[in-house]
């Protein structure tokens, strides 16, 4: 049983795989926060509350001046009833007023987990990998009730929350704030670690200890963003990578959140995150409901490493879906930077005819097939093959890869129009705007207007057409601006703040209603890179193109920090050509390769282009990963070396059963006499040996583990190794 209830002290246990969540009822039906941690056998902890009279912490009973909420932890707090901290959500009420009181009216603990209406969310396959416990509170006065919903997985030490309004009174509510949860720590003495950055340096590591007030991440640009990742964590001032308690929390949603922790005047820690309350507002009409997005927490005993580990592994297998969540992806050739839109028939088939060769599986078409799109100034809507350029038609020029034994792919931006748009002559209101005021563009283009159903059922047409139309298996889905001028042409003048979350969940219906129409897709999200590198999109698409900087160096940093959360098997990663188009780097072929190769692999460059000898080298690539990519995409992640300590990086890939691991590492600047250094590698078996692959040479797994590999000379800048290790007969 993972969730046990104690009627007698009204006491709720979660039990994760090595977690324990507590929770009590206290009298008067608030909801009180106990214990978050290591898994303890007690229930009985009903001690760990202590009432004292606080000054300026007033009381909502006169009579009982040891209680406050002021300083009471909560599970689910207001704001207006004598607690000052942040509060989890708001109502405002016809009379303008902004009170409410939620207390405890009832309770279910149900097998499973049940699904979240119109949202992504983690999944089960059985019944039996998981409880959910379902707290009812209501608030008399409004008749405002709220299901706090808390997931505990029997194999993971992950819980998940979200939260149901539901309006049961006469009159309408207007939800100011929807937080999915808010959790209080007893103590303060914590790291706040967040994954920030912007286009091109997606997702770097920053961490510094909490202090008093508040600290938070937030989009407020319509995604998740580039800027800011809907991920924040906590971690003991001791935790490092292997050691240590880390508390992780992650919003499974793909537009403006807010992620924060609050040190109050106690050194209490609130910690809350959800959809961000700026700009937002939803009109609760009599019978109405509005649903949360959900928050996958996450608790490690063992750094952070381990809490990295159970996200990849929950999100690899019960969030990711469809056919291609257990199968190998294929390695590809991308002619974006090939060609950008300078391509035609001819020369489109000269590098699929150059890939097939050097054994690569699937081709893409991106950007300037369609309309009249030879600049990225028109056309985006007008999904319909540009004739100058492929004369027969798309299905010719797939037909013509195909029959070279090669998959055929195509690049998207549904969500986008141009101005230079048949779509937009026949639709200007289409796209998002405000009435009397002029449209801001970016990337020349507009937003198409997601919230109304029209535009949504358009875009599935449309796509599904294109799809129908030939034997397309991949699709990258891209979306190049962020949304301005947020209003909406089909919703009354009170709802207009609702626009931005009916934007989302209009995304999420057309993205399920086109992946579960064609399941043999491999979907790919983009926006411009990983600017929506989130959970929320990879319920639809298993993988993410993480960045649109291709750049080896770059990318150690980019794709290290990205797997604090986020799964191998979700990153993209292509070989690009040097100088690098974003940084202007030269990298050798085989750091670049080596860096790609601990993604979902492949290339962004003209291999028409390629000398015999780097031929060469890209062939060998190719056939090594095929032989390696069940390990990378699929084995047990370890970071071995962080990029942002220092001038290297290195990690690791073992496969479950322990019987293989896959090893890289990267020297980014050369040193004059430099150390001679050892690498101790994680995750191995230390009882059995490993063979390193294409030597005799023999380790034990403790040998590599407490003393390391050395580490060759490297000469020159950007050098990178790989060893990979097979159980020894």
């Amino acid at each position: 049983m993972s969730i046990i209830y104690n009627e007698s002290n009204r006491i709720f246990h979660l039990q994760a795989k090595d977690t324990s969540y507590v929770l009590q009822v206290l009298e008067r039906g608030y909801v009180a926060h106990l214990y978050w941690g290591k898994k303890v056998k007690t229930s009985n902890l009903s001690h760990l509350l202590q009432f004292k009279e606080r000054a300026f912490s007033p009381n909502p009973y006169p009579y009982d001046l040891s209680l406050s909420l002021d300083t009471l932890p909560q599970e689910y707090p207001a704001y207006g009833n004598t607690d000052f901290r942040s509060p989890a959500y708001q109502i405002q009420l016809e009379n303008g007023s902004t009170i409410s009181d939620l207390r405890y009216k009832s309770h279910k603990i149900l097998k499973g987990k049940p699904q979240l209406k119109g949202l992504p969310a983690t999944y089960i396959e059985s019944e039996d990998e998981a409880e959910t416990l379902q707290l009812e509170l209501v608030d008399t006065v409004t008749g405002l009730e709220v299901i706090l919903s808390y997931t505990v997985y029997e194999q993971f030490n992950a819980i998940t929350r979200s939260v149901l309004f539901m309006n049961k009174g006469n009159q309408p509510l207007k939800i100011l704030r929807a937080l999915s949860m808010s959790v209080d720590f007893s103590d303060a003495n914590f790291d706040f670690m967040q994954l920030s950055g912007a286009w091109a340096r997606e997702r770097h590591i920053k961490r510094r200890p909490l202090v008093s007030g508040s600290q938070s991440v937030e989009s407020r640009r319509g995604t998740s963003s580039h800027q800011q990742n809907p991920f924040i964590a906590l971690l003991r001032r001791d935790t490092n990578e292997d050691y240590g308690e880390a508390y992780g929390f992650n919003l499974v949603y793909s537009g403006n959140f807010l992620a924060q922790a609050e040190v109050d005047q106690y050194d209490n820690t609130r910690v809350s995150i959800g959809i961000n309350p700026f700009d937002f507002t939803w009109i609760l009409g009599p019978g109405e409901e509005f649903q949360t997005p959900e928050v996958v927490l996450v608790y490690s005993d063992s750094g952070i490493g381990k809490m990295s580990r159970t996200y990849h592994k929950l999100y690899r297998t019960r969030l990711c879906r469809g056919q291609y969540r257990d199968r190998v992806r294929p390695i590809l050739i991308n002619n974006w930077e090939a060609t950008y839109f300078d391509f035609n028939a001819e020369k489109i088939e000269s590098i699929a005819k150059s890939a097939k060769e050097l054994g690569i599986e699937l081709f893409v078409l991106d950007d300037g097939w369609f309309g009249k799109r030879d600049r990225d100034n028109c056309s985006l809507g007008d999904w319909f093959v540009n004739r100058k350029k492929f004369p027969e038609g798309l299905e010719d020029i797939v037909k013509k890869v195909n029959d070279m034994g090669m998959q055929f792919g195509l690049w998207f931006e549904p969500e986008m129009i141009s101005a230079d748009s048949d779509l937009y002559r026949a639709h200007p209101d289409w796209c998002l705007h405000v009435p009397n005021r002029p449209c801001s563009e970016g990337r020349n283009q507009l937003v198409l207007d997601l919230s109304r159903k029209e535009v949504c059922d358009a875009i599935i047409k449309m796509v599904s057409d294109i799809l129908s139309s030939a034997p397309i298996t991949y699709v990258k889905w891209d979306m190049n601006r962020h949304l301005t001028e947020i209003g909406s042409a089909s919703l009354p003048a009170e709802k207009q703040r609702e626009t931005a979350h009916r934007y989302v969940l209009g995304l999420y219906r057309i993205m399920d209603e086109i992946t579960r129409a064609f399941p043999h897709i491999l979907f790919e999200s983009c926006s411009g890179g990983g600017g929506r590198f989130d959970p929320g999109i990879l319920y639809y698409m298993p993988q993410t193109w993480t960045s649109d900087n291709t750049d080896a160096v770059s990318r150690l940093y980019i794709q290290y920090g990205t797997s604090i959360v986020y799964p191998v098997s979700t990153m993209g990663a292509h070989v690009s050509a040097v100088p690098n188009h974003q940084v202007h780097r030269n990298t050798s072929l085989e750091m670049r390769g080596n860096v790609a190769m601990s993604g979902n692999f492949g290339y962004e460059l003209d291999l028409t282009k390629l000398t015999e000898e780097e031929k060469g080298i890209v062939k060998k690539q190719v056939a090594y990963y095929k032989d390696i990519r069940h390990l990378v995409q699929f084995g047990e992640f370890y970071r071995l070396i962080s990029p942002f300590e220092g001038n290297e990086a290195a990690w690791m890939f073992v496969s479950e059963d322990q019987t293989e691991a896959l090893v890289a590492y990267f020297n980014i600047l050369a040193q004059p006499n430099p150390p001679m250094k050892k690498l101790r590698l994680k995750g191995l078996n230390p009882a059995i040996n490993y063979r390193l692959m294409d030597t005799d040479k023999i380790y034990g797994g403790d040998e590599l583990m407490f003393i390391g590999l050395n580490i060759p000379e490297l000469k020159g800048d950007f050098q990178s190794v790989v060893w990979r290790f097979k159980i020894s007969d």
